[in-house]
């Protein structure tokens, strides 16, 4: 049987193709994945956890320094450009996140800064690339512990900017450089995609 948020969505989706048939000028939004993602962002209890964007390449050079972006794999222009955009978009939205938390890597913290004004480094959203399993089991027990603690408050929406790899060990779903993933909770089964917002 389809979950609340499921109904709400399917819902939303016959009424705004009714609107577009009908003419209705109040309902004149189209539905689609980012009206999906929006609409749940504003109702809250939730979490946004969104890939970096753009950053040419694929890992970061080898003897890489955490603390120095001159050794990292970076934002490309274009990167910069689709973050800003992210953080326009949200807020001509009305969206305000209560809680910005970004992988330490610059070009997540970068991506953070320029979409939202600030960012909250944390390691369990650091990239897995060459950590222990037993790191990566810890950054994902901590990940999940989160998320069904951000799921209970209901109105708020908190920011997590991170790694295709992290999404994928949490999820199990393959993402686009600058692309959001709406996270909830079920008590049952864990961390649950409601929706895909698509990168700008």
């Amino acid at each position: 049987m389809p979950s609340n948020t499921s109904q709400e969505l399917l819902a939303r989706r016959r009424l705004l193709q009714l609107a577009a048939v009908a003419g209705w000028p109040g309902l004149a939004l189209a539905a689609g994945p980012e009206a999906d993602a929006l609409a749940l962002l504003k109702r809250g209890g939730v979490v946004l956890a969104l890939r970096h964007a753009l950053a040419p390449g694929t890992f970061d050079p080898p003897g890489f320094k955490l603390g120095d972006c001159s050794t990292q794999r970076n934002l490309s222009e274009q990167g910069r450009a689709q973050a800003r955009a992210l953080g326009q978009r949200l807020r001509a939205a009305g969206l305000s996140p209560a809680r910005v938390r970004s992988s330490p890597w610059c070009r997540c913290m970068d991506t953070a800064e320029l979409a939202f004004g600030r960012a909250e480094a944390w390691s369990a959203l650091a990239s897995p690339h060459g950590a222990s399993e037993q790191t990566q089991a810890s950054a994902l027990a901590e990940l999940r512990q989160a998320l069904a603690a951000a799921a209970q408050q209901a109105g708020r929406v908190e920011v997590w900017v991170t790694h295709m790899f992290v999404l994928s060990d949490l999820l199990g779903v393959n993402t686009a450089s600058g692309e959001g993933l709406v996270l909830g909770w079920d008590a049952s089964t864990g961390p649950r995609l409601l929706a895909r917002l698509p990168a700008p």
